[in-house]
């Protein structure tokens, strides 16, 4: 059986502490490659920026990441540069990666967008989609899944596969998902 066949499609993690939401970002994070998009959909708290300051922390950022809802786009230099875009405010994150915006930041670096589902259609196919709901007070469900089927996909499937359960964060499945979170160590 081919290795590609064993990979991840989706994984899903349910995280009890913000600090946990992060290191599943942290460790998605240090297994990054150039050109890596990211596309991340929630309500509003569910993580999504917790994720991503995780991630900075696994492509060797040192500055502090904050939301980039009022500005158009933050970078953070790292061992990939990292591009974090939001799109909550639809219009001008479309005009900038309809200009080019996406193909300036994405060949060298990483590049992060929260609300993506808003721009999806501007959006190369090739992606990691991750979605976010609270699962309770500080519990979030995080679910990670490769969108696209070329090379890239397939590192992401790789990726993914590679995640495992950790303190503070449990894998679940979507049928029978489990209703709470997992034990703090």
């Amino acid at each position: 059986m081919a290795a590609d066949s064993m990979a991840a499609e989706m994984r899903s993690f349910l995280t009890d502490s913000q600090a946990a939401t992060e290191a599943l970002g942290e460790e998605l994070g240090r297994s990054l490659f150039p050109g890596a998009l990211l596309v991340l959909d929630g309500q509003l708290g569910s993580g999504k920026t917790a994720f991503v300051r995780g991630l900075a922390r696994g492509l060797g950022v040192v500055e502090r990441v904050s939301s980039p809802t009022y500005a158009l786009l933050q970078t953070y230099p790292g061992r990939l540069e990292l591009a974090h875009l939001d799109a909550w405010m639809e219009g001008r994150e479309r005009a900038f990666l309809l200009d080019g915006g996406l193909e300036a930041l994405q060949p060298g670096g990483v590049t992060v967008i929260e609300w993506g589902e808003r721009v999806l259609d501007v959006l190369p196919p090739t992606r990691l989609r991750a979605r976010f709901e609270h699962a309770g007070p500080s519990a979030r469900r995080i679910r990670l899944e490769v969108e696209g089927r070329d090379a890239a996909s397939a590192r992401w499937r790789a990726l993914l596969a590679g995640l495992a359960a950790a303190p503070g964060r449990a894998e679940f499945s979507e049928l029978g998902a489990k209703d709470a979170p997992p034990a703090a160590h």
